[in-house]
């Protein structure tokens, strides 16, 4: 009797965990960015030569997003019970990004018209040029029209091929209803999705170790390019551009997030420390979108909000092009002596919210977008636009960054408005009590699959009146 008492009193000792060595990884980018500079820097034509190594990363990454957003989608919509909540996510996403684009368009405006950066520049010969060809990229993506079409792939299975977000999106979905139709008869086929997601992500998580080769290839061909003088030249334009995102992100968007969830945009930004680390290190927000994904889950908003919200966003809620928009086309009006007045501003940023759209899929979307919309616009100013070639790279990456954040936020928003987030998870999450596995980067167990119709009540049991959902400490 005494000793099955002293048995049952012993605390049972937690299992091992895995010791987490991608910190090394990390490391290993930020010492590559630094060899990059200096290697563009003072070999500007080995600098550029190595700029393949940061494509062939990026590429390597985009091989893997269209097989992560399927299986997110897929596992998602098909465990969903109601198909009309899928919808309600869809449709509240649409609109918050649209209202959103809106918000950093007005910010843009506000700053670029207090700053005047571009005021006493002169154009040259040499980058005269520049604004024609990438006005000629962007009409070669289509309008807007051309950009809807575009999202019906010619095959089920072309879409997962082809590279085209918004295409696998539209397949994604048309499966997980699909499955959830099926009843009881998807569950396997659901099963072996799961399996395929943990084999993506694995695969992902091998990757990743590139990294730094790709961080390398990728700054020092920037720097190469461009130098350190037009960085130093336009630094008024750079500085201003920053500290607007910077303003925009914990500002705005962290007061939103604050009002309506609860939660710190510091802390949020804390846990996505690591992906911000990998955009500014590639300037592409892409190399963070399967991450993104991931952790989106890990904190627990749930999988068919995640993969409605996280894909359409990268496509739609694009709050750092929008102010980078807004910032250049002045800068360029005021660079070239031709000043808008603020009824053309408006008119100008309202066509190219809309030309965006149809050059999402463009390398160097924003730049072209910049210089289609001015040429169909303000033909006289499309010149300008080779005042900024210089450092679009340095710029593009805060877009990214921003749109990035954006995207994080508003995924916690429309989970929050959906009921679809665990809010007491996420406040764990947040506070390093539940770490993110970097080696699987695939939750075995999420708070979502202890309730047979998979909703999780926003806030917790204080706000929904619904038993508390036990956190996980360990799969």
């Amino acid at each position: 009797m005494t000793n099955d008492t002293e048995r049952d009193a012993t605390p049972a000792q937690p299992a091992a965990r895995k010791r987490d060595r991608t910190h090394w990884l990390y490391l290993g980018v930020i010492a590559a960015v630094v060899a990059g500079v200096l290697v563009g820097w003072l070999a500007p034509e080995a600098g550029k030569a190595l700029g393949v190594l940061g494509t062939l990363f990026i590429s390597l990454i985009k091989m893997m997003i269209s097989p992560v957003i399927f299986c997110t989608i897929v596992l998602g919509i098909g465990s969903v019970k109601a198909a009309a909540s899928v919808g309600k996510v869809g449709g509240l996403a649409l609109a918050y990004f649209v209202g959103m684009s809106t918000v950093a368009l007005g910010i843009g405006l506000v700053v670029g018209n207090l700053l005047d950066p571009g005021t006493g520049l002169h154009l040259s010969e040499a980058t005269s040029a520049a604004g024609a060809d990438l006005a000629e990229k962007a009409h070669g993506a289509g309008g807007a029209m051309d950009f809807i079409a575009g999202i019906v792939p010619t095959s089920l299975l072309s879409s997962l091929t082809v590279g085209s977000v918004l295409q696998t999106l539209f397949v994604a979905l048309l499966v997980g209803f699909g499955l959830q139709a099926m009843g009881k008869q998807g569950e396997p086929i659901l099963r072996g999705v799961g399996h395929v997601q943990k084999l993506v992500f694995r695969i992902l998580s091998m990757i990743l170790w590139l990294a730094p080769i790709g961080a390398f290839g990728a700054i020092a061909n920037v720097v190469g390019q461009t130098g350190l003088g037009a960085v130093t030249a336009l630094g008024t334009l750079m500085l201003g551009f920053y500290v607007t995102c910077a303003i925009f992100v914990f500002v705005v968007l962290g007061l939103i997030l604050r009002v309506v969830s609860g939660f710190s945009i510091f802390k949020l930004v804390r846990y996505l420390a690591r992906e911000y680390l990998l955009i500014f290190a590639t300037s592409s927000s892409e190399s963070a979108l399967p991450r993104l994904i991931a952790k989106m889950e890990h904190v627990g908003v749930q999988r068919a909000t995640v993969g409605i919200v996280v894909p359409t966003g990268y496509s739609f809620n694009l709050d750092g092009t929008a102010i980078y928009l807004t910032m250049a086309s002045i800068f360029i009006a005021d660079a070239m002596g031709q000043p808008l007045s603020i009824p053309e501003q408006l008119s100008l940023l309202a066509f190219m919210m809309i030309a965006s759209k149809g050059a999402a899929g463009v390398s160097g979307a924003g730049l072209a977008t910049l210089a289609g919309g001015l040429q169909s616009h303000r033909p006289e100013l499309l010149d300008g636009v080779g005042l900024i070639v210089g450092i679009d790279r340095f710029m593009s990456e805060a877009r990214a960054v921003t749109n990035f954040s954006g995207n994080a936020v508003a995924t916690l928003l429309i989970g929050t408005w959906t009921r679809t987030v665990d809010a007491s998870r996420v406040r764990s999450v947040l506070d390093g009590k539940l770490p993110f596995d970097e080696s699987t980067m695939v939750d075995d167990h999420l708070p979502e699959d202890d309730r047979p119709e998979s909703s999780v009540p926003v806030g917790g049991p204080e706000k929904s009146g619904a038993a508390s959902v036990p956190v996980p400490l360990a799969s």
